[in-house]
């Protein structure tokens, strides 16, 4: 098995004293945030020079902005906005908080926006990308009454609740411009356009049987492919243009909690509950079987993993306290 493996190397390790669900990397490439059951915000900065010798292991990342506290319980999901001006946190505490950041200097440039729509945890939110939303729309959502909540930011409002889900949202993801993927504990992935604004189509996880519960979803840049990362340990793609399922299969033995596409759209990373970070190659038939690679491991479960803007690079975190990130060595 060890022909298939792509040699990622762990360069930056994060240690937190506790599980650390969620990671982002600044719009730039240049920072990523981190947010941690601790209640801890950090932002790092991603290494100048990605240094895959061998030598005395990985080294601690350079940490340029740290706020303890940042909510009143844990974080478990961030994310910046398209102009890298906004980091955007959620919380078992309910609420999302919106702080004013700049990359350069790495401080807060002001108050932080707190917005108590949510009634239960949230636990994914994402900005829209594209013109049409100014980069200052934000969604959210999670447990509680299942909806999702799109905020204006710059004007500090709510705009709409989207209803449909009966059960906790896990997972969003945006792309286009106006279009949300959705995926729940009711077991369905839901698209929605903003310019409705509704759900334009319901997804099923099983061609038969029972289906499971999305953990996360992720769409190509070219908006053609949805993937999905479910809690039965199987991933999905669905051809969206075509509407139909290109394949499932089971890269992993336990929770899939994270999936994303590489900028490019060639591999698919995926970090599961069984502690494992595996890379599925897409540059071939998607109806085929798809040669698969073990790239990282922690300790204990894996709960989120990032791809770098740029580099083929990524950030994993992890139930054992730690965010690593990994660069590819060749």
């Amino acid at each position: 098995d060890d022909k298939s493996k792509k040699q990622f190397v762990c360069i930056n390790t994060l240690e937190d004293t506790q599980a650390v669900r969620a990671v982002a990397f600044h719009p730039s490439g240049s920072l990523y945030a981190v947010g941690s059951n601790s209640k801890t915000l950090r932002v790092c900065a991603y290494p100048e020079k990605l240094d895959t010798s061998a030598h005395d292991g990985p080294k601690q990342p350079v940490v340029r902005f740290k706020r303890n506290k940042h909510h009143k319980g844990s974080i478990y999901c961030v994310a910046w906005s398209p102009c890298g001006q906004l980091l955007a946190t959620g919380s078992n505490d309910k609420y999302v908080k919106v702080l004013p950041f700049n990359a350069e200097t790495c401080n807060a440039t002001g108050p932080d926006l707190e917005f108590s729509m949510h009634d239960g945890t949230i636990r994914d939110l994402a900005f829209m990308e594209g013109p049409e939303s100014g980069g200052a729309i934000l969604i959210s959502a999670g447990a509680g009454d299942c909806n999702i909540y799109t905020t204006d930011c710059q004007r500090g409002q709510g705009l709409h609740a989207l209803s449909g889900h009966t059960g906790h949202i896990l997972a969003l993801y945006t792309w286009s411009g106006w279009m949300i993927a959705s995926g729940s504990q009711d077991k369905t992935v839901r698209f929605w356009d903003l310019r409705v604004p509704s759900c334009v189509r319901v997804v099923g996880t099983t061609f038969h049987g029972t289906g499971s519960a999305v953990a996360s979803v992720a769409v190509d840049p070219s908006g053609r492919l949805l993937a999905t990362g479910q809690e039965d340990s199987s991933c999905m793609l669905y051809d969206i243009r075509g509407g139909r399922m290109v394949q499932s299969y089971h890269p992993h033995s336990s929770d899939v909690r994270s999936v994303r596409f590489s900028p490019g759209a060639h591999y698919l990373l995926t970090g599961s509950y069984d502690m494992k970070i595996k890379v599925t190659d897409l540059q071939g038939d998607l109806t085929k079987q798809l040669p698969l690679m073990v790239v990282g491991e922690h300790k204990d479960k894996v709960i989120q993993c990032r791809w770098h803007t740029q580099d083929l690079s990524f950030l994993s975190s992890s139930a054992d306290r730690t965010v690593t990130l990994w660069t590819y060595s060749g």
